[in-house]
């Protein structure tokens, strides 16, 4: 960059004022910096040792110069922000307003610290009233933050004006950070602080004054989570919760308070009582309503606001048979009645370090700043009592030579200076002597003075051990936040834990499913595809009426709520609704209609869906596979590919896996038994060689456990078992040729119904 000047004569003598050239990049950095450090440290984030912003340290500061303490009479609100406005904080009115209705809202500070009258606002998202229509006044949490500041406890700095002083912090007995939260967004950074309980925190602050290398999981025991103004249940585990407070960093899942109202004749409703933090009630029913048009409720069937000083939401399911865990999980899901609120503590440290800090910093941090402020106070107690002793001293001096004294006062020129060098007093006792009254010249009063210079002499010696003793100042400490958790234990209205903890339930969500009524059916597939179910478990199928030529293939006993899936012999899997199946009335449907089969395929077996098993499939070549049977389910009406078939080979069979060894039976009647874990696991293909016959294919196979032995029915429905000491010469490798069956085997070749 040049050196010139801009303008000709510029820099010279007589040029005038010079325009300097300077370097936009250098100054845009300069001036963003400026901004950026100006509204992260006067705007957005809070100091850790009082939690406060300078916009609530001010208003609370100009609410003590009013004297609107809790014990006094309130005050017009536009009289405080006025007084905030010009003596601290030269912004809009508005904007002060807004802040101090904030401060007064139960619904949005755990510890309001301004008691409000009037329209303050509601948790529908109402707006407060105008300022001169509310009125103000402290509440005790505020002063709690502001007790000991004329005690020379803060450092105070000038005001915009610098026509007075406001304080850089405040002593903030209270631990406000932790209790009532904090959230801002500043340049490149932002916090968000979820409020908590104040027994607790003081119970966690105690045990790090006594454990000074305690740790967050021991922490987290003493203060387990955040306390919402408006209760709601955090869902989250122990561990995340740790991890959260570890970094600093995190989100917290919280969702509605809700309970089953009973109605008689079976009937019932869903009360919500508490909704989840910064939750405006009117836009969460709106949401609810929105969807319930739009028919992404299914299971809800109206909603209504009942509230009064209490939330009560209505929820009114769409039929009785309706799981209300169910209907919660889908509102859980869909609307605000569960949000995540994230946790990030970023604050200022020593009031000018933006940092995340973690649970325990933030602990350590605050008591720093009690300590602090008792030895400040301390020190200033002490300058006081020394003063008042230096005083009381004189006055005992001028006690004992009183008539002396009188007649220097009545007939020196200068008393002053005659007092101090008669009785080598210090100005300060000869200042005190000339301002006592006559009627402080009594015994009565002198008596009174020794007893008060003999009390200030013992405070100023346990002042003074205080301020050598580190022990002695944690004990002091201790104390004070004893008496804070006392104030504000559980057990008062205002102290007790209005968040709870659960574990969220582990509910697979199935809308439609949902909204069936679970019963009891039956359900007939013939031999020819037709298919129907009938109502309840039906024991008795001698009565059965099929087409004729018909006749009984496969009988399930089932649910209205259960999938039903059927294998065919192009190896791939339908599937089916229980409850969209037709009446038992007449001879049902046929399959065929249901589904896309092509006409030269049949189905082989039919079963209920039970998505923890697993199948082995197999073709009538002998090859085949395990399955797990969730992978099975097919979406759409032509089913899924699972065994892979070509002519004239088919699919032959599925069975379920019950055991740790495959039976196969091939159609010479040959039997081999080898481990299930010869077989492989898939969910397509063609699979492995099973059994290998020179004549026939596969007939039947049957998975079985070691222990229990190898089991079949014979043509009466008798069970035959064959303990496994008596299969040992049937016993070999996958893809051998087997030995004839044992004596007695079924000439069916078949071990029997596969599914129970």
């Amino acid at each position: 960059m040049s050196d010139k000047p801009i303008l000709p004569g510029a820099g010279s003598p007589n040029g005038g004022n010079p325009i300097e050239p300077v370097d936009l990049r250098e100054a845009l950095e300069q001036r963003y910096l400026a901004y950026a450090l100006s509204t992260i440290m006067g705007r957005a984030l809070p100091d850790v040792r009082d939690g406060l912003k300078p916009v609530h340290r001010r208003i609370l500061y100009a609410m003590r110069d009013l004297r609107l303490n809790f014990d006094s009479a309130h005050k017009k609100s536009a009289k405080v922000v006025g007084e905030v406005m010009g003596n601290y904080h030269p912004h809009g009115d508005q904007a002060i307003y807004d802040a101090l209705v904030r401060l007064a809202q139960d619904f949005s500070v755990r510890y309001p610290m301004v008691d409000g009258q009037g329209n303050f606002g509601s948790i529908d998202g109402d707006n407060a009233a105008a300022m001169r229509y509310t009125e103000s006044r402290m509440t005790e949490v505020a002063q709690d933050l502001l007790d000991g500041i004329d005690e020379d406890t803060v450092d105070f700095r000038p005001n915009y004006d610098e026509t007075t002083k406001e304080p850089v912090v405040l002593p903030s007995a209270f631990p406000n950070l932790l209790a009532n939260g904090s959230s801002g967004i500043a340049v490149g950074m932002a916090t968000n602080i979820p409020p908590h309980n104040v027994d607790e925190i003081c119970a966690a602050a105690l045990h790090l004054i006594k454990h000074p290398n305690a740790t967050v999981e021991k922490l987290v025991e003493l203060m387990p989570g955040p306390d919402f103004p408006t209760g709601g249940v955090i869902v989250d585990s122990r561990e995340q919760i740790i991890e959260t407070y570890k970094t600093g960093r995190g989100a917290f899942r919280i969702r509605a308070m809700w309970e089953r109202e009973e109605l008689g004749r079976g009937g019932y409703q869903i009360v919500i009582t508490q909704i989840p933090y910064q939750v405006q009630k009117s836009k969460l029913i709106e949401k609810i309503a929105e969807l319930l048009q739009e028919r992404k409720l299914p299971l809800l069937a109206d909603v209504r606001d009942e509230s009064a000083e209490e939330i009560r939401v209505v929820l009114e399911p769409k039929t009785r048979s309706v799981d209300p865990l169910l209907l919660m999980e889908s509102l859980f899901r869909l609307t605000e009645l569960e949000t995540r609120f994230s946790l990030n503590m970023n604050v200022l440290s020593a009031g000018q370090i933006p940092n995340v800090l973690s649970l325990r910093e933030v602990l350590q941090q605050w008591l720093e700043h009690r300590i602090e402020v008792l030895v400040r106070r301390s020190n200033h107690r002490l300058k006081k009592i020394e003063h008042r002793l230096e005083v009381l001293d004189g006055y005992l001096i001028a006690y004992l030579n009183i008539d002396e004294v009188i007649r220097i006062v009545r007939f020196e020129d200068d008393p002053k200076a005659k007092l101090i060098s008669r009785f080598k007093l210090t100005e300060v006792q000869a200042d005190a002597i000339l301002n006592l009254r006559l009627k402080s010249l009594s015994k009565l009063e002198e008596m009174e003075i020794k007893a008060e210079h003999d009390k200030l002499s013992a405070e100023r010696r346990d002042l003074q051990k205080l301020l050598k003793s580190d022990d002695l100042q944690w004990q002091k400490i201790s104390d004070e936040i004893k008496a804070t958790r006392d104030r504000y234990s559980k057990k008062t209205p205002l102290g007790r834990r209005r968040s709870t903890f659960a574990d969220a339930p582990a509910i697979d969500i199935d809308l439609e499913a949902a909204l069936i009524e679970k019963e009891p059916i039956t359900i007939i597939l013939s031999d020819k595809g037709w298919i129907r179910a009938m109502k309840g478990h039906q024991d008795d199928l001698s009565k059965l009426d099929f087409k004729q030529g018909d006749g009984l293939k496969r009988a399930l006993k089932a649910y209205t709520t259960d999938k039903i899936l059927l294998f065919a012999t192009n190896g791939k899997f339908y599937t089916l609704e229980a409850n969209a199946l037709p009446g038992g009335r007449g001879h049902g449907e046929p399959v065929r209609l249901m589904v896309d089969i092509e006409q030269n395929h049949d189905f082989v077996e039919a079963f209920v869906y039970r998505p923890e098993r697993k199948l082995l499939v197999a073709s009538t070549s002998g090859y085949g596979f395990v399955v797990p049977e969730a992978e099975v389910v097919a979406a759409t009406r032509k089913g899924k590919q699972v065994l892979n078939v070509s002519e004239p080979d088919e699919a032959r069979l599925v069975v379920p896996v019950e055991g740790d060894h495959v039976a196969v039976v091939g159609e010479n009647r040959k039997m081999l038994v080898f481990r299930l874990s010869e077989l492989n696991e898939m969910t397509r293909g063609k699979g492995v060689i099973l059994f290998r016959a020179k004549d026939g294919g596969v007939s039947d196979i049957r998975v079985f456990a070691k222990a229990d032995g190898l089991t079949w029915l014979d043509s009466a429905g008798r069970t035959f078992t064959v303990e496994w000491r008596d299969l040992k010469e049937w016993v070999g490798l996958r893809a051998q040729t087997g030995r004839m069956v044992p004596r007695g085997f079924p000439k069916s070749n078949r071990f029997g119904p596969a599914f129970s």
